[in-house]
């Protein structure tokens, strides 16, 4: 019986990590469908400038005290996941002297700003600043076939 248990927890387990992990494969949308607008991103480049520049670096290439937030490196971190993990770890720990004090918005602006920087293309819609709607977009590094030509 004890066997039995340890057998059907483990399993558990794995399914739950296995969940965890494929998050943004069974999302309905992906960053490659323009789910930001270009006037959303520009706001996010002004907060970007006054807010996050000095650590990052005005080119998001990083600095001594913080990682870059373009290229290759940023995007496989976030590869497989989704918009919402980018966004929560972006308003939970930013700016780092002063974390979350930004207003949902402006956190969002944000990461429009970053997905821009990234070479995900823009779209007609601003991008949503709830988590819930963001987690339903998948982060993927390579475009996908079929992907829509860039709009930015």
């Amino acid at each position: 019986m004890k066997l039995r248990f340890a057998v059907l927890a483990v399993a558990a387990l794995a399914a739950a990590i296995g969940a965890g992990t494929g998050q943004a494969q069974s999302t309905g949308r992906s960053v490659w469908e323009g789910i930001y607008s270009p006037e959303q991103a520009a706001r996010g480049e002004a907060q970007y400038v006054e807010r996050c520049a000095a650590c990052h670096g005005a080119t998001l290439n990083g600095t001594g005290e913080a990682p870059g937030l373009s290229g290759g490196e940023f995007v496989s971190h976030y590869d497989q996941l989704t918009v919402a993990d980018l966004f929560d770890r972006v308003r939970t720990t930013m700016p780092q002297n002063d974390p979350g004090t930004l207003s949902r918005d402006q956190y969002v602006e944000v990461v429009a700003f970053l997905l821009k920087s990234n070479g995900f293309p823009a779209g007609a819609a601003p991008l949503d600043r709830r988590s819930e709607v963001l987690a339903t977009i998948g982060i993927q590094a390579q475009k996908p076939d079929g992907a829509a030509q860039s709009g930015n």
